[in-house]
């Protein structure tokens, strides 16, 4: 209970901090009458997560933007843009290490990426993809690309890979279809021997085209298992409009888990909160976000809360998610 009004009170702070700070927010907060907002989760007002795609949300000045992080656009090319100063990049970066050390340990361990390697012209405003990327390799050393600049996977450098790194623990990072793609269907040499036995493999991003092949978690993992001996695989959710504040699947009950710089409120289609096993909209939170008023955001995705019974993750708060929305109907803060 300590912790859940400690992060109350950061997300009540944060609240004050973006109605002072952003004009946008503040105007928004105002048509809405909602700036009688309390230091309790469901009272802090939420944003829908489209309209970072549709006006500019930021709480510092243009001198201050240090990094500007972009999603995929809409059906009009429009992406979402998200504004950081030096000080919100950095709080991500730790929050995002702090999380992941539980995980990976302290010490950085060979990585193989599941992509081709990024071309970054500037470094202060890049997409979803390379920020995730960049960020997850922050974890490894000895970093490899399983793809060439073609797109065709590199044989040869991921046999080095395997003869140099395969014997200890290393790290696997990509997209959940992208990994799927270039893994399970892709990935045939017979000349290498594939055993990633003491690999981790950390993937995210949707499971939209999983699901158009119904492929599950299950059958994700059995496969991932049967073609390389892969155990430890773990699926993360987030969103770049709330990078670093990322939630990690407990590898015993495979359930999604919050942290200590997140947590989530699920939502029916009135917005009334909903009870654990009931699904809705995820609302989630964070007390990441100060430049940008992005701590408080209503997703398109479809998730629910679960029982935790789990020895594992009991202190912390379970959920699912069941995709997006087929059709998206929230409204509200996009029509000011």
């Amino acid at each position: 209970m300590k912790n859940i009004n400690l992060f109350e009170n950061q997300l009540f702070e944060l609240t004050k901090h973006h109605y002072k700070k952003s004009f946008e927010y503040k105007k928004i907060i105002d048509a809405l009458n909602l700036k009688n907002f309390k230091n309790r989760m469901d009272s802090i007002p939420f944003l829908p997560a489209k309209l970072f795609k549709e006006i500019t949300l930021k709480s510092i000045s243009d001198s201050q933007v240090f990094k500007v992080l972009s999603s995929s656009g809409t059906s009009d090319g429009r992406p979402s843009k998200i504004f950081l100063d030096k000080s919100n990049a950095m709080a991500q970066t730790k929050a995002l290490n702090d999380i992941m050390s539980d995980l990976l340990g302290k010490t950085r361990i060979p990585m193989l990426i599941i992509d081709r390697k990024p071309n970054i012209v500037d470094r202060s405003n890049f997409n979803a993809k390379t920020a995730a990327i960049l960020g997850f390799s922050i974890f490894g050393r000895n970093h490899r690309y399983l793809l060439k600049e073609n797109n065709e996977i590199d044989y040869d450098s991921l046999n080095q890979f395997l003869k140099n790194f395969s014997q200890n623990k290393f790290l696997i990072f990509g997209f959940t279809s992208y990994v799927y793609e270039q893994l399970i269907k892709n990935l045939n040499n017979k000349k290498i021997k594939f055993d990633f036995k003491n690999g981790v493999l950390l993937h995210g991003g949707g499971w939209k085209k999983m699901k158009d092949i119904k492929v599950t978690n299950k059958i994700y993992k059995e496969k991932l298992f049967k073609k390389f001996h892969l155990k430890k695989i773990i699926n993360y959710y987030g969103l770049i409009e709330q990078t670093g504040s990322i939630f990690l699947e407990c590898e015993m009950c495979e359930k999604l888990v919050t942290s200590r710089y997140s947590n989530l409120i699920i939502r029916g289609r009135n917005f009334e909160i909903l009870p654990s096993g009931e699904k809705g909209y995820i609302q989630v939170l964070s007390i990441l976000p100060k430049s940008y008023p992005g701590h408080s955001i209503l997703t398109e995705d479809i998730g629910e809360i679960v029982e935790n019974d789990c020895s594992l993750c009991k202190e912390k708060k379970n959920f699912l998610v069941h995709g997006r929305a087929e059709k998206s109907e929230i409204r509200g803060c996009s029509d000011i």
